[in-house]
């Protein structure tokens, strides 16, 4: 059945319960909340701005949304786009376009003007729906996109090159369409994110989110009684499809506009959270704040958050076996996955394999892999290939790019350009993308296996290892390392520590400097590239 399915279900069994609560915690005022339907709660003077929604609400305003589409002329098969960040209006108006049978298209909160209107070209988007943080951006592209598109904006004070939203679905039927959709039409189209070039239009079908939706409920064990803190930017497939399991069980989440350490652990102990999605950076962020004495873990409610996973980027161990010295109680779990696998959970760790943490893990549910030299054939267990996935979440295509498609598909595999490895326990281990391997006389490093070890190293707040051009090597691994608040650090402690790597893995220069990351916790190599390839550094001293 189609994704919409799911949310008239919720309507109809779950009607007066919560669905969605937004909080901000940098709002501290009461603001005004232009839909009736929805509930503004301020229970304590110092609490943070909270809105929530009802799951009968929820549906109604999805079919207001779809009404208004259908109104103006959106038929099956045509592409509306939305440029939000996370708030109550961005899931309404995003099963709004699917229960009329058109395709969905998220952009990325950080994307400029003219990728902006690139992408919304890119997927023959007819109608744009845009929030208040990006008005400069759009008004600066109006010329070029204005003309042929409808621009809906979401939001108070509405701009003279757009329509109000809230105005134009406040005298919608609230009643669903009638439009049939089934599992085989086109859904949404998800960009890639970025950190290999300029985004790719991801197309998926209802299945494959479907297939997500019902994955997410079973790797988690999420029940109707579970709270998802949600604070990831939706129009990421990892963040909705994790979101999808709260929508299978008919459950509550809460979308945090916010990632400081103390928000996180403040929405957790008011909300009653009892499964948090947390990326790399906050994880770090959270376990320095603990360190310092900054927060204390007994000054919080915490004792309902049942599990703790990760996913968008590989996971330190060393983070891990952190984590649960603050928090032994957790479960924890891994998601590996991709935009053109429908997001996170093609493969997994599973929450009773703590005992291989490092690992991804094995295939999620429904979902085939295995581990493939250059020609495509199976390499033996334990060397290193690229990881290639099959199931019902793989993509449609590459929309508009047949080229592109091909590259990636082959008789229904999806080749994601990781490098892996599998233990002698089927355990999948990622070692790094296939492009980011870098090549130092002849020999194959992989620079994640590098920024594992130096996350362990105390000072380490994060690292990247990128390959910079050598006349004599061909390339030379080079660390990016961001200390610790407060932290000193000298390249002879770090050249020091690393005595304890190969030789030819210990990275040649070390670099004091921020590590950039994009939304979804992804280090941005490409602009680290950019910074440092073309600059002379001087090259750390590495002993024997």
């Amino acid at each position: 059945m189609p994704i919409t399915d799911l949310l008239e279900r919720n309507s109809k069994l779950y009607a007066d319960e919560i669905s969605l609560v937004e909080i901000n915690p940098e709002v501290q005022e009461p603001q005004r909340v232009t839909w009736k339907e929805y509930s503004l709660i301020q229970p304590a003077a110092d609490a943070p701005y909270r809105r929530e929604i009802t799951w009968g609400v929820f549906d109604e305003k999805a079919n207001r949304v779809a009404n208004l589409l259908l109104g103006r002329g959106i038929r099956k098969g045509q592409k509306v786009a939305i440029l939000l960040m996370n708030c109550l209006e961005w899931l309404p108006i995003y099963f709004g376009i699917l229960k009329t049978g058109a395709i969905a298209v998220p952009l990325n909160f950080r994307y400029t003007a003219n990728e902006i209107e690139y992408c919304v070209k890119k997927a023959d988007a007819d109608i744009l729906f845009f929030g208040p943080e990006f008005i400069g951006r759009v008004e600066d592209i109006v010329p070029a996109i204005g003309h042929e598109r409808l621009l809906f904006f979401v939001g108070e004070s509405c701009p003279s090159f757009a329509e109000d939203y809230h105005r134009a679905t406040a005298n919608c039927s609230s009643a669903a369409p009638k439009i049939l959709v089934d599992d085989e039409d086109e859904a949404a189209i998800y960009y890639s994110s970025g950190t290999t070039g300029f985004p790719k239009a991801i197309l998926l079908k209802h299945a494959a989110l479907m297939q997500s939706a019902r994955m997410e409920a079973i790797h988690h064990q999420t029940t109707h009684e579970d709270v998802f803190l949600c604070i990831p930017p939706l129009y990421h497939t990892g963040a909705k499809m994790h979101w999808f399991g709260s929508l299978f069980t008919g459950s509550r989440a809460v979308l945090l506009k916010g990632n400081s350490p103390s928000a996180i652990l403040e929405t957790v102990s008011r909300e009653h959270c009892t499964i948090v999605w947390l990326l790399v950076p906050w994880c770090q962020d959270i376990l320095a704040a603990l360190d310092r004495g900054d927060l204390k873990p007994e000054d919080f409610q915490l004792d309902q958050w049942r599990l703790m996973h990760i996913g968008a980027q590989p996971v330190p161990p060393s983070l891990i076996r952190h984590w649960l010295k603050y928090f032994p109680h957790h479960k924890y779990d891994t998601n590996y996955g991709l935009s053109e696998s429908c997001g996170p959970g093609c493969v997994h760790l599973g929450l009773d394999h703590i005992n291989k943490v490092g690992s991804i893990g094995v295939p999620g549910y429904g979902w085939e892999t295995k581990v493939v030299d250059e020609r495509d054939c199976p390499v033996p267990q334990g060397e290193v290939g690229e990881l290639c996935v099959k199931g019902p979440g793989v993509m449609v295509c590459y929309y508009k790019d047949p080229e592109a498609t091909a590259d990636v598909l082959k008789d229904g595999w999806l080749h994601t350009g990781d490098m892996a490895r599998m233990d002698e326990d089927g355990f999948l281990f990622l070692v790094d993308r296939k492009k980011d391997v870098i090549i130092s006389g002849g020999e194959n490093l992989y620079p994640v296996q590098i920024e594992d070890f130096l996350t362990a190293y105390p000072k380490v707040h994060d690292v990247a290892v990128i390959g910079l051009p050598d006349p004599r090597l061909g390339e030379i691994a080079a660390a990016v390392i961001q200390i610790k608040e407060g932290m000193t650090c000298t390249e002879s402690e770090i050249n020091q520590f690393c005595m304890d790597l190969p030789r030819y893995k210990r990275p040649r220069k070390i670099i004091f400097a921020d590590v950039p990351r994009n939304p979804t916790g992804k280090i941005e190599k490409p602009k680290l590239r950019e910074k440092y390839c073309g600059v002379r550094l001087v090259e750390a001293q590495n002993q024997a």
